[in-house]
């Protein structure tokens, strides 16, 4: 989610790389920098930091040229600093990268035998030394970005400029947005619309395996193999503030619709195929302590709780270990029975909600090993852990969290994953088999983003109710609990999660016609008791939604409406019932005309008791 500008033309290159980078603050970011070509030599500044440390390191006006390139990172590989930050040089050339170089450890050992020396803990840096490396042999800079993407692994949106080519950006994308502008006597690029709208309106979206190279007057772009594409420009009229929001109406929709890409960013970088593990370097507990690890602790509050619930069943019947799943609010007032081996497990998209800090303070006194699953680079949760997984979603505007909770529930695969494979109870044909599914849920949730109408016609029938019942069995019990809870946070109707079993032993008194129920039944060893609780409610007039697997056919005659989620491992499901329930309770609220991305009464951060 970092942000990338670029301008060549005939103006002062630095204020509007600036601007540029200040109209991309919404995405987040941890340090920023820009690099000006100035009298034949590029020139860069970097700083950590808010933006306002950056004009700070410029405020002297001594930074003066026509063509540059600027970022706003937000840490993946080494923490933020400005070694780390961007642009990264190798002799005459300056890059910017967004995106994550799955295969750079091979390829900076290959590059430190050619004699490169490396200055940051970023992957970033290899794509610098390897445009150097082939522009020794007499390459230009857009042959030697050909060349090196070629070798390159990952997702990517990258942009370079060089001394010896003095009018003209070269960028690249594969796997993360970039777009391109002709303004007057000028071209731009930038990591999506916002920055470019007080320039131009016509723009080209660059698409995957895209080389463009931009000069004053124009912009070509080219496929790998140097055939020049054709790329028809839109014309963009969104406002600015649309253009914050992807063109959505509101954050809340263009979170939902960023689920896709949040699970691919969350992975990628964290697993080896070939041998099955997933790769957690920020995690700094070591295999010993993992593989001693008698039970396991998570505690959150809300949102991130639902996702420890998940956890929960996902650790324990992966790896056969207990969980103990608690609220943040209620763990330091039981005394709890936390043990010096113990695994503590603290969840939060902010880092900084007080009753989860609490917790993981008191664990760490207890002596547990403290890991915390955030979303926030160098948050209060993340620098008070022993480790942490970032979720990589991007800044979230939105009260009602949506995409965290699916980074979470990625970030608990993962780390069961590793777990699993550090005490062989998964060898590595379980850790590719596993690698698959959830390489696949990308797409699975794409596919689900393309049945909105669906969920619409839904919620055109139901969005007049004052009350719904979610059912859900085993890990989609959580699911039930969260799809609830979205509905009460954004909407204002009363909502309430089950496990299905339990609705016998009391809500069912309050079933009848007027109460709509949410039954999630997908297709794994509970479906015919799932069923059972259907039919139930059923015979009581209620109307009934049934989220399904695809290619079910049982429950057509007797839900009043049935939506079906992809088929997948049962493991799998949550996030796929997940971002289906999101997009039920968007609606409802839309259609009782709520602001959804700024409920009544709610924070986005907690940060009291």
């Amino acid at each position: 989610m970092c942000g990338i500008i670029g301008y060549v033309g005939q103006e002062q290159a630095s204020s509007i790389l600036v601007d540029g980078l200040k109209r991309l603050e919404y995405r987040g970011y941890d340090s920023s920098g820009i690099a000006v070509l100035q009298r034949g030599h590029v020139e860069v500044r970097r700083s950590v930091g808010k933006l306002a440390n950056l004009e700070q390191t410029l405020s002297g006006g001594d930074l003066q040229g026509t063509m540059g390139i600027g970022h706003t990172r937000w840490a993946t590989h080494g923490k933020p600093s400005e070694q780390n930050a961007h642009p990264h040089r190798s002799g005459n050339i300056v890059i910017v990268h967004n995106g994550i170089i799955e295969n750079y450890l091979s390829l900076k050992v290959h590059l430190q035998q050619e004699g490169f020396q490396f200055e940051s803990e970023t992957d970033t840096e290899v794509v610098s030394h390897l445009l150097a490396s082939y522009m020794k042999q007499s390459q230009s800079l857009s042959e030697a970005f050909r060349s090196v993407v070629r070798e390159l692994q990952g997702s990517y949106a990258l942009a370079g400029i060089c001394e010896d080519e003095p009018h003209a950006i070269v960028t690249v994308r594969s796997g993360c947005p970039l777009v391109v502008g002709q303004g007057e006597k000028a071209s731009y690029l930038a990591s999506d619309v916002t920055p470019l709208l007080t320039h131009t309106r016509d723009m080209i979206f660059l698409e995957d395996g895209d080389i463009a190279v931009l000069t004053p007057g124009d912009i070509t772009v080219m496929a790998v193999d140097g055939h020049r594409v054709k790329r028809k420009p839109t014309t963009v009229d969104w406002s600015a503030d649309a253009a914050e929001k992807g063109g959505f109406p509101n954050f809340m929709l263009k979170e939902i619709h960023e689920q896709p890409q949040v699970i691919l960013d969350t992975l990628r970088g964290r697993y080896s195929y070939d041998s099955g593990e997933a790769d957690l370097p920020d995690l700094s507990i070591t295999s010993e302590e993992l593989s001693n690890t008698k039970r396991i602790w998570i505690v959150a509050c809300g949102t991130s709780w639902h996702s420890g619930l998940v956890g929960k069943y996902l650790i324990e019947e992966m790896l056969r270990t207990p969980v103990q799943v608690d609220i943040g609010s209620e763990f330091r007032y039981r005394e709890p029975m936390i043990q010096p081996d113990d695994l503590f497990i603290a969840i939060s998209q902010s880092g900084e909600t007080a009753d989860t800090l609490a917790a993981a303070h008191e664990a760490k006194r207890l002596g547990a090993r403290v890991l915390s699953i955030v979303n926030v680079v160098g948050s209060s949760l993340a620098r008070d852990s022993d480790g942490v997984i970032y979720t990589r979603c991007g800044p979230e505007v939105s009260v009602a969290s949506t995409k965290a909770f699916t980074g979470q529930v990625v970030a608990l695969y993962l780390l069961a994953l590793h777990i699993g494979r550090i005490r062989q109870q998964l060898m590595a044909d379980d850790g590719r088999w596993w690698l698959d599914q959830f390489r696949a849920l990308p797409g699975q949730v794409e596919h689900i983003l393309r049945q909105e109408a669906e969920i619409i016609s839904m919620a055109k029938r139901f969005y007049t109710k004052s009350n719904f019942l979610y059912l859900g069995r085993g890990i989609n019990y959580p699911i039930a609990l969260e799809g609830a809870l979205k509905l009460k946070e954004i909407s204002y109707i009363h909502a309430e999660g089950y496990a299905a079993g339990e609705m016998k032993h009391g809500p069912i008194a309050l079933v009848d016609e007027e109460m709509p129920v949410v039954v999630l039944a997908p297709r794994h060893r509970l479906y015919e008791k799932t069923v059972s609780n259907l039919m139930e409610v059923k015979a009581r007039n209620a109307p009934v939604i049934a989220f399904v697997s695809e290619g079910e056919r049982e429950l057509g005659g007797i839900a009043d409406f049935v939506f079906s989620i992809p088929h997948s491992h049962p493991l799998m499901s949550p996030i796929l019932f997940t971002v289906a329930l999101q997009l039920l309770a968007y609606h409802i609220a839309t259609l009782r005309e709520v602001d959804v991305d700024r409920p009544r009464n709610l924070a986005k951060s907690v940060t009291v008791e």
